[in-house]
């Protein structure tokens, strides 16, 4: 990439008369720089050592002591936003599409095999570069507003909703699901129901673009998160107690997840914890906590067989989750 451009590109400053004008690449791990490279100093005591690795540029937004003048050295604003600024112009030049979607949706498409021209986008900017700076002409790139920055994107698309195809649901109970897909089985997926909806427009989008796909074993994305304890709130066997925990960390999906359970857990004991901060839904099993640590205190004063706790997750318990076998209850 020419100087000139990057200039433009990052709003930099030149601050001297470089011999170079040109970078072969542009890296900010300083272990991987080679000749001509273009070095972004996140952290400006690495910027000898990229200089010595053969670096023909600097990057840098701290007061930074010019040790080399041949080489081109730039300063920006932001080394974050000048990284954001490179990459959005990279994808435009490889002609990638783009679609936007929400966090299940996101998290469930991480846990998918699918062709290597299609990306998910997850992280932040330094992994989101290293994921996406060498991504092939005409790859199709999916992301979530909540966990990547949409700047870094232009022309954005909304997942393809006409004529979805739905998913047939054959077994399931509150936390796994046996459905059909595009004539496919898929049999005791670690799955609720309550992703259903999510996953079948994630399905679509690999249908309607044509992209090979294979579902391999779900495991916990951190929603509707389910923990078997006993009396004690001691973590048991995933499916051998009658005391469940759901944590919900999403406070937006309070609503639905309420829904759900009262729906499709009619038989059960339920009750809510639902942070003060949340706007109050009226049911008599709602419970409102100030802070995390009444959590305990409301649960072992009340009895219940699902709890739904929204706003925090597992970690709020003492002891972590490890080896639960699959929920075998049917309702």
């Amino acid at each position: 990439m020419r100087l000139e451009n990057i200039l433009a590109l990052t709003l930099g400053k030149l601050v001297n008369e470089p011999f170079v004008k040109i970078f072969e690449n542009i890296v900010f791990d300083v272990k991987k720089v080679k000749r001509g490279d273009l070095f972004i100093a996140f952290d400006e005591e690495m910027i000898e050592d990229a200089i010595l690795n053969g670096a023909y540029g600097v990057m840098f937004d701290k007061p930074t002591q010019i040790s080399d003048t041949e080489i081109a050295w730039i300063k920006v604003k932001e080394c974050e936003d000048a990284l954001k600024r490179l990459l959005r112009f990279r994808l435009i030049e490889k002609d990638v599409t783009v679609y936007e979607c929400n966090e299940i949706v996101l998290k469930l498409s991480l846990q998918v095999i699918t062709e290597p021209n299609f990306i998910v986008v997850n992280g932040d900017i330094k992994s989101i570069h290293k994921q996406l700076w060498h991504v092939d002409n005409n790859s199709t790139l999916l992301f979530c507003p909540k966990m990547c920055d949409k700047n870094i994107f232009t022309d954005i698309k909304q997942l393809p909703t006409t004529a979805i195809e739905p998913i047939t649901i054959m077994e399931q109970t509150l936390f796994e699901t046996s459905f059909i897909y595009d004539n496919t089985f898929y049999e005791r997926q670690l799955i609720s129901p309550f992703f259903m909806p999510y996953l079948e427009e994630l399905l679509h989008l690999y249908k309607t673009l044509k992209i090979n796909y294979r579902l391999r074993k779900f495991t916990p994305i951190n929603h509707f998160e389910a923990v078997f304890t006993n009396k004690n709130f001691e973590i048991k066997e995933f499916g051998t107690s009658d005391k469940v925990l759901i944590f919900e960390s999403n406070t937006d999906l309070v609503e639905q997840e309420i829904s759900f359970l009262q729906k499709n857990a009619s038989w059960a004991n339920l009750i809510y914890l639902i942070p003060h901060t949340v706007d109050s839904i009226e049911d008599e099993n709602i419970f409102i906590y100030e802070s995390s640590n009444k959590i305990i205190d409301i649960l072992k004063n009340n009895s219940f067989h699902f709890a739904l706790i929204i706003g925090v997750d597992k970690s709020i318990l003492s002891k972590p989750i490890t080896n639960q076998a699959q929920l075998t209850l049917n309702f």
